[in-house]
């Protein structure tokens, strides 16, 4: 049977906690576990620790952490993927993935096609809902680091300020990725569902971004970070 594992936003340590809300809830009144149930838990710093539940509660959870150790270790490659602003299930499609690929940074951008515009609270809602669907990719995939979801940021800024030691961004016309050094780290830039426009990936191209070309055929934009990842990972990193 498989051990259930879940992030704690709070620093964990080796000993009795009471566990947040909603982990309870989800706990005691979703999954129906009971007292003496093994627990995994993790908090993002890369450490994991196994445990039993002392008290399964309506609203009250709490575990005994008994063993420490390292967690998965991170791809050498560190990632930052601006990935085009698109809409609902999309979206969160490419940050799953790109979290199970092994991204450390996950920005959104808002390029001149993007059909999706957030304001004040709407676009707190939806980075909270973002950084959810990325914890929960890491419960399922084993990670031990959740990646940073930054707010949604306009293609300019995020090109002034992206430093990364090889920049990519989806072209038709461009050279074998091979033909690149193996960098240290990645920045790579996806558009949203109408693809970046001309002027755009100008814009990269001036702010060191190279074409990267992905096959013959067109990816949707869900997709296409998913096979530019698995293959950046092939490449340089831990696949």
């Amino acid at each position: 049977m498989r051990l259930s594992r879940f992030f704690i936003d709070a620093p964990l340590t080796l000993g009795e906690h009471e566990l947040p809300e909603a982990q309870a809830h989800y706990i005691g009144r979703v999954l129906r576990m009971a007292e003496g149930d093994a627990v995994q838990l993790f908090d993002g710093s890369g450490q994991e620790f196994l445990g039993q539940l002392l008290e399964v509660g309506k609203k009250r959870v709490r575990v005994q952490l008994n063993e420490q150790f390292a967690g998965q270790a991170e791809s050498r490659l560190r990632i930052h993927l601006g990935q085009g602003l698109s809409r609902g299930e999309r979206m969160d499609w490419a940050i799953q993935k790109a979290t199970e690929l092994g991204a450390n940074e996950i920005t959104p951008i808002v390029s001149e096609r993007c059909e999706v515009r957030l304001k004040d609270e709407r676009a707190d809602k939806r980075l909270a809902h973002w950084r959810q669907v990325a914890i929960s990719a890491c419960e399922q995939c084993g990670r031990s680091q959740v990646p940073v979801i930054h707010p949604p940021q306009l293609l300019d800024e995020w090109l002034k300020a992206c430093d990364s030691d090889l920049k990519l961004v989806l072209h038709p016309v461009a050279e074998p990725l091979t033909s690149h050094p193996v960098p240290a780290s990645l920045a790579f830039l996806i558009g949203p569902e109408g693809g970046l426009s001309e002027p755009e990936v100008q814009q990269a191209n001036a702010a060191g971004f190279h074409p990267a070309r992905l096959g013959p055929r067109v990816l949707r934009t869900e997709t296409a970070p998913v096979v530019g990842l698995a293959v950046a990972q092939q490449l340089w990193g831990d696949f």
